[in-house]
């Protein structure tokens, strides 16, 4: 038992040390991770990360040990599935692309855990009417028949993020040609400076999100041009913008100025010729 004990321990400080030498830390679920695709994995990531696993108490010995950064203790709570811990220099969530770029779909088995929230899409099925209505209510997804075949009628959560897929489940996403599961590393949360980042987080749709800053670029300059605040981007068209009201003011109040007076002449002239038309002047 004594040799048990120092073999903790060592596993136990290996892991600290790890902790203290690498700023970013992830808790990895390697649950259902086939051994070849997580060789191909590690040597995918290997000048990136290490990747280490024990025993879920370990982990958390070695996270209690840590005194000089704050909020690590919270990644215990994170150590889901089967856990192990993923240590980087890597930006998170360059660190989640990557992993997230080499993972593979798969169907959903009887037993396993859901991943996200999986959903059953409102629209056709190639079902015909039949048990099939009863199998699909019984599992909360609302039908109705549509050209004479079973239509989903609103999208349907089926499986919450955790929930344990039952076989009826894994069956129907299966027939409906629903794939919600990927065979890859799964990254939980990541700790990084005192903050934990869960995977949801971490999880951007770069398109929307260079969209979303696009958007939000060009409603910060609309405000900016509206409220006359001037910058290094604004400026010239304030300075349009301004000249131009300048100018239609000094029109309208007949201010004399070299920037209006070829439109004033202009416009003196259409009023004279205005009135000696209706003056009948030959």
């Amino acid at each position: 038992m004594a040799h048990v004990a120092e073999s903790k321990k060592k596993v136990v400080k290996e892991f600290t040390d790890l902790i203290k030498q690498y700023p970013i830390i992830a808790s990895v679920n390697m649950e259902n991770l086939p051994a070849a695709q997580l060789q191909n994995m590690r040597k995918t990531l290997k000048d990136k990360v290490v990747l280490k696993m024990t025993k879920r108490r370990l982990m958390k010995l070695a996270l209690d040990q840590i005194k000089d950064k704050p909020g690590i203790d919270k990644l215990k709570e994170e150590l889901k599935g089967m856990p192990a811990l993923l240590f980087t220099k890597e930006n998170p969530f360059s660190l989640y692309k990557t992993i997230k770029k080499n993972k593979s779909p798969a169907p959903a088995k009887a037993g396993q855990i859901a991943p996200n929230d999986i959903i059953v899409p409102a629209g056709p099925t190639s079902f015909s009417p039949g048990p099939v209505i009863s199998e699909l209510g019984a599992l909360g997804i609302k039908t109705g028949v549509e050209a004479g075949k079973v239509a989903v009628k609103e999208d349907s959560v089926v499986a919450k993020e955790g929930d344990v897929i039952s076989h009826e489940l894994a069956g129907m996403l299966t027939r409906l040609g629903i794939i919600p599961m990927e065979i890859g590393l799964d990254i939980v949360a990541v700790y990084e400076g005192g903050t934990i980042y869960l995977k949801n987080v971490l999880d951007i749709d770069e398109e929307q999100f260079i969209s979303d800053m696009e958007k939000a670029a060009q409603w910060a300059f609309n405000l900016a041009v509206e409220t006359a605040y001037p910058s290094k981007e604004t400026i010239g068209l304030l300075a349009v913008k301004a000249f131009s009201q300048g100018k239609s003011l000094a029109l309208e109040s007949g201010f004399m100025a070299d920037a209006v007076v070829e439109e004033m002449l202009a416009k003196a002239h259409r009023q004279m010729l205005g009135l000696k038309s209706v003056a009948k002047i030959q």
